[in-house]
């Protein structure tokens, strides 16, 4: 099975203008959260960039960003934003090994099919470098399904996210819990996941 389902990537491939164009807060609170504790000029690579939003942040902070999305269609939406190259690079394709101080996943790893999650997190943790620093959210729930879009979610609870990221050797591994929406206009209880590659 690859690491993102096909009816998931048919929806992006159909909205992409349309989810791209949606309106954004201003302010990113976990974004800003996440750069403040890098290096300046951190090298970061962002999985899922969709529209671009939160690379082109990141790029006006002055940081080395390397945006990717799984869907070539979202992939040139966010090009148009950032006026640069963004490649398409599906999750179960990543093969660097430790380049990035940081990677920013954003809404985009709640896509992958549950047996298949602690494979890519494995390539993340391998991407990192020694203390390097990893951001991803998850909507919360106890078994995978779809949303109205026919999105395929992997919903996973707090216990079962953990034990993805365990065998990995993090150096830390927190959890914060919080509600917002999404693009489906629901209100949706979230995981956000912070890690820490161990030295």
């Amino acid at each position: 099975m690859h690491s993102f389902d096909a009816e998931t990537l048919r929806f992006y491939t159909r909205e992409a203008e349309a989810y791209s164009a949606r309106p954004l807060p201003a302010k990113n609170e976990r974004l800003d959260l996440f750069i403040a504790t890098l290096p300046a000029g951190a090298k970061i690579l962002e999985l899922g960039c969709g529209g671009g939003h939160d690379s082109r942040m990141m790029l006006a902070r002055g940081f080395d960003v390397t945006p990717t999305d799984g869907s070539p269609e979202m992939a040139r939406q966010a090009e148009k934003l950032l006026g640069g190259p963004v490649a398409v690079l599906p999750f179960d394709q990543l093969n660097a090994s430790g380049i990035y101080d940081a990677v920013w996943a954003n809404a985009c790893l709640l896509h992958i099919p549950r047996c298949e999650l602690s494979a890519v997190l494995a390539r993340i943790h391998r991407a990192l470098k020694a203390g390097g620093i990893f951001y991803a959210s998850f909507k919360a729930g106890e078994a995978e399904g779809r949303d109205r879009f026919q999105r395929y979610y992997n919903y996973p609870s707090r216990d079962w996210l953990l034990s993805q990221y365990a065998p990995l050797g993090w150096m830390s591994v927190q959890i914060d819990e919080g509600s917002g929406g999404g693009y489906d206009g629901e209100k949706t209880e979230w995981l956000h996941v912070t890690a820490v590659r161990a030295a």
